[in-house]
């Protein structure tokens, strides 16, 4: 039984939630728009099969994964990213390997927010994609505190002048 993100992402971008989902092989790519504070956020995931590269774990495998994933991108990704934590299929609790206790102090430990969800109720599916969306102006204008004034185009004929002050 795997950890549910294909469908969580199903249930996220089309509503849906297949009580068979096939393991996935290989990758599909999904894409959902959400208005989040006068903006537009266009979440483009990658849902890429699990099992590739860490098979076998142990008792928490999904969340040795999950902490393994979280490293690598620490490591490699860009430092203002967001990233969350989805303790999935909520709605197994007789079935649970991981404590929300647990999920929840790893998360806050490696500046994560973490929520639990289930992609078979729906429960929190779009409120966590909706708190990632939340989260991205403020991480993006981190980046660039002074932020960035565009002005209009020179027209044609007329001097030069530069796009940003």
């Amino acid at each position: 039984m795997g950890a549910g993100k294909s469908s969580l992402v199903l249930r996220f971008v089309k509503g849906q939630f297949l009580e068979f989902q096939e393991s996935t092989i290989g990758a599909a790519f999904f894409s959902q728009t959400l208005a989040v504070n006068d903006a537009t956020v266009k979440f483009e995931i990658w849902d890429t099969a699990g099992q590739e590269r860490y098979p076998q774990l142990g008792p928490n495998d999904s969340f040795t994964r999950a902490k393994k994933w979280v490293q690598e991108l620490q490591n490699q990704g860009n430092a203002n990213m967001v990233m969350a934590l989805a303790g999935n299929k909520a709605d197994l609790e007789d079935k649970r390997k991981v404590t929300a206790e647990e999920a929840r102090v790893y998360a806050e430990e490696n500046g994560l927010f973490f929520m639990e969800t289930s992609a078979k109720t729906a429960a929190n599916v779009n409120d966590m994609f909706h708190e990632i969306a939340k989260r991205l102006p403020r991480a993006q204008a981190s980046q660039n505190p002074a932020g960035m004034v565009l002005v209009d185009r020179p027209t044609e004929g007329s001097r030069a002048a530069s796009c940003c002050a």
